[in-house]
């Protein structure tokens, strides 16, 4: 069971329980929300792309109404297996 890393103070509304449900997911060992900032286009739902591979796992994009925050998901899944984790999670 991995951990979500809680370090800022302001994130995405429904961004938390989504991440924690990922966390518990076998083969996720660390994720951790970053940098929020505003974009010019509108998302009316939350929205998660992966988004770049990084060292030890992926980087993802998280969107919803005007804002953008990117997350860091370590763990051993590949892209296909995160993409299809994050549709399930999120109900799709």
């Amino acid at each position: 069971m991995g951990r979500v890393v809680i370090t800022h103070s302001t994130y995405i509304e429904g961004l938390i329980p989504l991440l924690k449900a990922l966390a518990a997911e076998p083969g996720i060992d660390t994720v951790t929300p970053a940098v929020i900032c505003r974009v010019k286009g509108r998302s009316d739902q939350l929205r998660l792309r992966v988004s770049t591979p990084i060292q030890g796992g992926h980087k993802l994009l998280a969107r919803r109404g005007h804002s953008a925050q990117e997350v860091f998901v370590i763990g051993d899944w590949s892209k296909e297996r995160l993409e299809q984790g994050l549709a399930r999670l999120m109900g799709r």
